[in-house]
């Protein structure tokens, strides 16, 4: 027992002792350098193996100025989206051989995104990514650090750094427009939390459809994310004459509005049809089946990694960009034409 607790970790030496090679060669195999010949390769890495080597990350950092982690700024990963992108980041990161460390914010806010760059950028990150659906976040990425990359996800395109999002418009107008093409006369809307640039966009979609299509607009109901705003703002439409489509801004809001039909004795998609926003894993299992768009939320988080990994390889000369993902329309049972 004490032989094996005393027992020192192998190094990269012992590693190169064993596969009969230089200590240079094994450098050359751990990153990845092209002129070793595939024998010789292997041979170093059944000796890693063999002896259960750990490379040394913090003395490769002070090497190669790179730390292979990548900071992550998000915040109340209990909604589905947010968590979905991060988990979406994290899987695109390790997939392209880094870490990720985490900084996680009760709420988005100016100062408190500004520590959090502030926190990752002194641990040494080689880049950072911002889960930043919120207005209130704009001013901190305006101040991102210049020396670092960074890649806004659902953060607009106001500060100076990269943006990668979903094309919330165009969700919108998807959703409106199916109802429209049923034969509804207009659409009303369940719109989320006023600071979030995702509620923004699906309201300009919403309102530009109808417009475009000269339907009347509706006064848009407040709700804030959760299935009890769904429910009392269903309850105000279920008392509503004339109406017969609702689009809501996510499906937990559209749960919500769907038990708040079915206690009014409001028929769905009888008497009125629903469409939802995000297709979180529940919506094919709601009564009816929510119609509703989808978000890829792993393009999100991979296009996020490519985008900084290009700033890295880029190194001073690195240009921002936007990148935006197609949402995809999802038809299941809460639509139907008017009556029908």
């Amino acid at each position: 027992m004490t032989a094996n607790r005393d027992r020192r970790p192998p190094v990269m030496a012992d590693v190169a002792t064993k596969a009969g090679v230089s200590h240079q060669t094994v450098s050359r195999v751990l990153n990845d350098h092209p002129n070793v010949r595939a024998e010789t390769r292997a041979r170093v890495l059944e000796a890693i193996d063999e002896l259960g080597y750990r490379r040394n990350m913090v003395a490769r950092a002070l090497v190669t100025r790179h730390t292979r982690t990548l900071g992550v700024v998000s915040f109340d990963t209990t909604l589905y989206g947010p968590a979905s992108m991060v988990y979406g980041i994290e899987q695109a990161a390790r997939a392209a051989g880094y870490f990720v460390s985490m900084v996680s914010l009760k709420t988005i806010d100016t100062a408190g995104v500004r520590d959090a760059l502030g926190y990752l950028a002194e641990q040494g990150v080689d880049g950072i990514v911002v889960v930043a659906p919120q207005r209130s976040a704009a001013p901190a990425l305006a101040d991102a650090p210049t020396d670092i990359p960074v890649v806004a996800v659902e953060g607009g395109h106001d500060g100076d750094v990269s943006v990668v999002s979903v094309d919330q418009v165009e969700g919108a107008r998807l959703a409106v427009r199916h109802l429209l093409d049923l034969g509804h006369e207009t659409v009303w809307h369940i719109a989320g939390p006023p600071d979030w640039l995702e509620v923004e966009g699906r309201l300009e979609g919403w309102r530009g459809t109808l417009a475009a299509a000269g339907r009347p607009v509706p006064e848009a109901l407040p709700g804030d994310w959760s299935p009890r705003s769904g429910y009392r703002a269903g309850l105000r439409l279920a008392r509503t004459p004339g109406v017969t489509a609702v689009f809501v801004a996510n499906d937990q809001m559209a749960l919500g509005a769907l038990r708040a039909f079915a206690e009014r004795g409001v028929r769905v998609p009888e008497q009125i049809s629903i469409v939802g926003f995000d297709d979180i894993p529940e919506s094919e299992f709601f009564t009816p089946p929510l119609t509703t768009i989808r978000q890829d939320f792993g393009a999100v988080g991979g296009h996020s990694i490519e985008v900084l990994l290009r700033q890295l390889e880029a190194g001073a000369e690195w240009s921002h960009e936007r990148h935006v993902v197609p949402p995809r329309f999802v038809a299941r049972a809460s639509t139907a034409p008017p009556g029908g």
